[in-house]
């Protein structure tokens, strides 16, 4: 069983950070892509960034056009833990940011949203002009 709980969510002003936090319940020696999605209101669940590794033998990143440069993926094993660092906020960042994981055979980057069976619960980004 895999179980994803998001953190780190809020209000900040235009320009400010924040960092998301998804504590998974992993295992060890597995390939697994975890990723980043949103959904504003009104509008369609859409792709922000995702990570995925292979047994920890490798590692690769992607991020949607609009958050590239400004958002940044990571991971620390020893947490079992997936971050989503956020800089330079703006306000058309404000959605419910949700991270969710996928076994992949290796390393493999996922961008729909339906080729994750396992979603956390989401947590609110608010972000002010």
């Amino acid at each position: 069983q895999v179980q994803l709980a998001e953190s780190g969510g809020g209000l900040v002003q235009a320009g400010g950070s924040l960092r998301l936090s998804c504590a998974a319940s992993l295992r060890t020696g597995r390939s697994y892509a975890m990723g980043w999605f949103r959904q504003a209101p009104g509008k369609e669940r859409e792709f922000v960034a995702a990570i995925s590794w292979s047994a920890g033998v490798a590692t690769t990143t992607s991020y949607a056009d609009s958050v590239k440069g400004r958002f940044t993926v990571s991971k620390d094993n020893a947490k079992n833990t997936v971050y989503l660092q956020m800089n330079s906020l703006k306000p058309e960042d404000t959605a419910v940011y949700y991270c969710a994981a996928a076994f992949t055979t290796g390393v493999a980057i996922l961008r729909r949203h339906d080729e994750y069976p396992y979603w956390g619960q989401g947590t609110q980004v608010t972000v002010s002009s």
